[in-house]
């Protein structure tokens, strides 16, 4: 288990990477070029000096997060393949900086969707809240405003260029439906992976957050069907998917810890939160602790143990905890407790095999 953090950059984070540092067993940073506008190619030198500063830290920067699929290539309207070429430079000169997984998603206009960014829970915190009954009657530009409001740094899914041109967006979708949407990825990725490859890099498909339509725009990354639907589209060992407990697990058809067992191993990336889930549909996120949430965190990582996972995980959206004031969901403080959780919970498995090995050792006996 190769522990990372996500970190948004110099001048888009409130944290530093001096404080990361002081989180133990902390690997890597999970980076992107946020101030890039989706579609534009990431550059060599701009590459350079992110890795080159992440790097001067002490840490690895093998994955990215995300490099944004452009609306032009979800929609398959005219000019995809120009996006698309785009895409596939960006990724060739990330494989030339050894980056070794791109996350990536293929969710129409809005990549996450929350209701209430800073809800209060009954701990004296706040976190991320889902409201279901406000989005099936909320008007998208109320959501927007809600979202732009709670920060002003850049949101990743929520950029001002996108926002801007919502009502054309949402007037383009009108003509794709999930299975137009398959097509339109399936495009993507028979034109990408050969590139990915070539690259020694890993496609990394992250799920709907969350994982179900919402207004009216169609979600195919849902549940363990996509994920075999996904597996048909192509063998390739460059095409993954980032195991995400919190947005999958959202919808409670979906078990994870059934979901790791399969799919760990295509899994090259995984992000590991809590989520509590309510009988109306909303949800709230949590600490990391499994007897917060809805989501069995214990057996998660129990079954990533099993299986000798090697992939990078972080810990997901965390609470705001200690008055800390950061981005919504992306504060230090929760998810450095998560993290330490999380090598808790790895430890007592490691512990457990050890001592099974040493009750089956003949020299036990002597």
């Amino acid at each position: 288990m190769n522990i990372t953090f996500r970190w948004y950059g110099r001048d888009n984070d409130t944290v530093s990477l001096d404080q990361v540092k002081q989180i133990p067993g902390v690997k890597g940073i999970v980076w992107a070029l946020h101030h890039k506008p989706v579609g534009e190619v990431w550059e060599i030198e701009e590459i350079q000096a992110e890795v080159n500063y992440i790097q001067s830290f002490g840490f690895h920067t093998d994955v990215v997060e995300s490099v944004n699929v452009h609306e032009s290539i979800k929609l398959g309207n005219k000019d995809r393949m120009k996006y698309i070429e785009n895409y596939k430079q960006t990724i060739r000169n990330l494989g030339e900086f050894g980056v070794k997984v791109i996350c990536y998603n293929f969710m129409p206009v809005f990549d996450w969707t929350r209701t209430e960014m800073f809800h209060p829970l009954e701990d004296g915190s706040t976190a991320l809240f889902y409201e279901k009954a406000k989005v099936d009657n909320l008007d998208p530009e109320e959501l927007i405003r809600t979202v732009s409001a709670s920060s002003d740094m850049t949101l990743p899914g929520w950029e001002p260029e996108k926002l801007a041109r919502i009502t054309e967006l949402f007037d383009a979708y009108k003509e794709v439906d999930e299975e137009a949407l398959w097509g339109n990825l399936a495009f993507f990725l028979e034109e990408i992976l050969p590139v990915a490859e070539e690259a020694g890099i890993k496609m990394a498909i992250h799920p709907d957050d969350p994982p179900w339509s919402i207004f009216g725009l169609p979600r195919i990354i849902t549940g363990e069907q996509s994920y075999e639907k996904l597996i048909s589209i192509s063998d390739s060992p460059a095409n993954g998917f980032t195991l995400c407990t919190g947005s999958m697990g959202a919808n409670p058809a979906n078990d994870m810890v059934e979901i790791a067992k399969k799919y760990a191993s295509r899994s090259p990336f995984s992000h590991i939160r809590n989520v509590k889930i309510y009988e109306n549909g909303d949800f709230v996120e949590t600490s990391h602790y499994t007897q917060d949430g809805s989501i069995n965190i214990k057996d998660v990582v129990g079954e990533l143990n099993k299986q000798n996972y090697q992939g990078y995980v972080r810990p997901d959206h965390g609470r705001h905890i200690w008055g800390e004031v950061c981005r919504p969901g992306y504060g230090l403080y929760d998810r450095a407790l998560g993290i330490m959780y999380l090598h808790g919970l790895w430890d007592a498995y490691e512990s457990n095999k050890e001592a099974g090995e040493l009750q089956c050792s003949p020299f036990m006996k002597i």
